[in-house]
């Protein structure tokens, strides 16, 4: 049996953990028989033994989701279990119900979400509302070869904002969600900002200021990808091929690529 769970990416600029979206890059598991030692510290196996013993079994992985660079990488690795633990126990359970059983392992309900669930997520409580199939601009993808922990990023964070700051993040999310819900351009490039956590994160992303202060022709906005480092860049359709030839010529020690958004969650390969 073989399993596959996409790429996510949290936040999308002032969604701060309530927000996100799935890629078409996908990690896989596939699941046979085996008699040698199985790896239990591995979060695959321990979101699969969430459902399914896993002794007298082996797992094969294929990654193609960069670790520790905001792409939810370890949330793939969850949704990867959870699916193929449900499908051995022979159980069917809803996103929701998945997502519960996961969030001690994950603890990140927005990324979690989204690659259970696909496409645009909310993610609050427990639940998950898909809002949307797809972005409203295409995604240019700039992927520094620097890792970073998202508990060391979350630990950057005050413990409290000012007023100002907080009423301004929360004017920006309210335009992120009316984008995403609306398919609007326009919106999307208006909520393009944050001061809740993006910048307490920046000399670990320091892409995402230079990208902001200049953007390139056809882009309309950036956001940090998680907790970073990978920025994500929105960039008008017919115009992502443009955006990107322009990031690669800037950042040339980055991996600069497209993502497409999957509308479809982790499942069987």
């Amino acid at each position: 049996m073989k399993v596959r769970a996409p790429a996510t990416a949290a936040n999308l600029g002032p969604g701060f953990d309530i927000a996100g979206v799935a890629f078409d890059l996908w990690n896989e598991v596939e699941i046979g028989e085996g008699n040698g030692h199985v790896d239990e510290e591995n979060l695959v196996v321990r979101a699969f033994a969430t459902f399914a013993s896993p002794e007298g079994r082996s797992f094969t992985f294929v990654e193609r989701i960069p670790r520790e660079r905001g792409l939810g990488s370890s949330a793939s690795a969850v949704a990867l279990g959870l699916v193929a633990g449900a499908i051995v126990a022979g159980v069917e359970r809803s996103a929701d119900e998945l997502l519960e059983r996961g969030l001690d392992l994950e603890g990140h309900p927005d990324n979690l979400a989204a690659a259970l669930a696909g496409g645009v997520c909310l993610t609050w409580e427990g639940r998950i509302a898909r809002i949307a199939d797809d972005l409203p601009a295409g995604v240019v993808a700039v992927i520094p070869e620097t890792r970073v922990l998202t508990a060391n990023a979350r630990g950057l964070l005050p413990q409290a904002v000012p007023h100002e700051d907080a009423a301004f993040s929360a004017g920006r999310a309210a335009l992120l969600g009316a984008a995403l819900a609306a398919g609007s351009p326009s919106l999307l490039a208006a909520s393009a900002a944050d001061r809740l956590h993006e910048p307490y994160r920046a000399e670990d992303a320091p892409h995402l200021g230079e990208i902001r202060r200049d953007l390139p022709g056809g882009a309309i906005g950036a956001a940090l990808s998680g907790s970073g480092p990978t920025v994500l860049v929105w960039a008008e359709r017919g115009r992502e091929g443009d955006v990107e030839r322009e990031l690669a010529r800037r950042f040339p020690d980055c991996d600069v690529r497209r993502l497409s958004v999957t509308s479809t969650g982790a499942g069987p390969a």
